[in-house]
């Protein structure tokens, strides 16, 4: 049997904001302050100056700073006139924002499967699913979203080359994965559009729901500008377009702008721990295969048991040794009962096998050495 927790030893966190915030509150704290000071709740300039860093550290020349990651996929989407009858083709094995967005606007989410140990979209996968499509003739093949899972990047080579060569729109929810890096270039500029989010859990996490928008084409930048705020023009009340309410706050601009500043210090960290994970988990699970010339930003580490029974058998032993893990994801998207209606029926093998097989493992920038030496020994039970 798993030995109980010792009392001397607390649980782990899976994510611990409060340990960050007592590291960063001062930073924080004044950030806000000021904004507290100026008032200016909605669309400050702390607003203007994120969208400058965040461009500025991703290499791209804009930024449209958003209300949510989800939010951030919709204003792209919206600005391509993607709707009825249109195929969007993404990944089985992610999110569910990255599908939903599409049936929003009427659209089709076409399912593609990943790459067994990147977790990747396949574009093997991805050019039978665009065949088929134009072969059944009754959708429009309109873009492809590629999803940096988990912190690494997508194959984007393979789908700049696919997205050139059918046609369609390319877009990069990197929702997870701001940060890394492929070929030694920051995310942000892999496709035409990339979409960001900060909910609490990512490498970058606001203190609530926010989101971007980078993209080096200044157009399309004033489009998102547009739709974010119900479709405005050049004043408040010309309205150019149908639009939304998607606008960053100024507060989580602020708390974004104090974490930004130490932001490659938690990286670092988050790296050190998955090499960390690497060497010590050898042999007891299979640890994340890493996408070729990247970096990640190690939003999730996720490691694969031998079956969905040695799953469960693990993550009680963890857990009765005050070791979090999570399932990301249990049930990939194209057997989700909100998107069954809408998948054509298409098997798609290597998502539905990850959902049965893998289990996240902490991975944040408080662990310290000891904590992540407990994570290891209740791995190896």
């Amino acid at each position: 049997m798993t030995a109980p927790l010792p009392d001397s030893l607390p649980p782990i966190a899976f994510l611990d904001l409060p340990a960050q915030q007592a590291r960063l509150g001062d930073a924080i704290r004044r950030r806000v302050d000021t904004v507290m000071a100026h008032c200016r709740f909605v669309m400050g300039p702390e607003v203007a100056e994120l969208e400058q860093a965040l461009a500025a550290y991703a290499g791209a020349d804009q930024c449209v700073g958003v209300s949510s990651g989800t939010d951030a996929i919709q204003i792209v989407m919206m600005a391509e006139g993607i709707g009825p009858g249109d195929a969007v083709f993404l990944p089985a094995f992610t999110y569910t924002a990255t599908a939903e967005v599409p049936l929003l606007l009427k659209a089709t989410p076409v399912f593609v499967d990943v790459d067994p140990r990147t977790f990747q979209i396949d574009p093997a996968s991805l050019e039978r699913r665009i065949a088929q499509v134009r072969a059944d003739g009754r959708l429009r093949p309109r873009a492809i979203v590629g999803v940096d899972l988990f912190g690494q990047p997508a194959p984007w080579p393979e789908l700049r080359a696919i997205a050139e060569r059918e046609g369609l729109f390319l877009m990069d929810d990197c929702a997870q994965s701001f940060g890394g890096a492929l070929s030694g270039r920051k995310l942000g500029c892999e496709a035409t559009a990339t979409t960001l989010s900060f909910f609490p859990s990512k490498p970058l996490g606001g203190y609530g729901d926010g989101g971007a928008i980078l993209t080096n084409d200044p157009e399309r930048a004033d489009l998102y500008r547009s739709l974010r705020t119900h479709g405005e023009g050049k004043t408040r009340y010309e309205v150019l377009r149908i639009g939304m309410n998607g606008r960053l706050d100024t507060l989580q601009a602020a708390v974004l702008l104090a974490k930004l500043e130490g932001f490659d210090d938690e990286l670092a960290r988050r790296d050190a721990i998955a090499d960390a994970y690497d060497a010590g988990l050898e042999g007891h699970v299979v640890t994340p295969a890493r996408v070729p010339h990247s970096q990640s930003a190690w939003a999730i580490y996720a490691v694969l048991t031998e079956n969905e029974a040695a799953r469960v058998a693990l993550q009680d032993r963890l857990k009765a040794r005050g070791v979090p893990s999570a399932i990301y994801y249990p049930r990939p998207l194209h057997l989700q009962p909100a998107y069954q209606g809408s998948h054509d029926g298409t098997p798609l093998p290597v998502a539905e096998d990850l959902a049965c097989r893998i289990l996240a493992l902490p991975i944040h920038p408080e662990l310290t050495d000891a904590e992540v030496a407990r994570v290891i020994a209740a791995v190896h039970g």
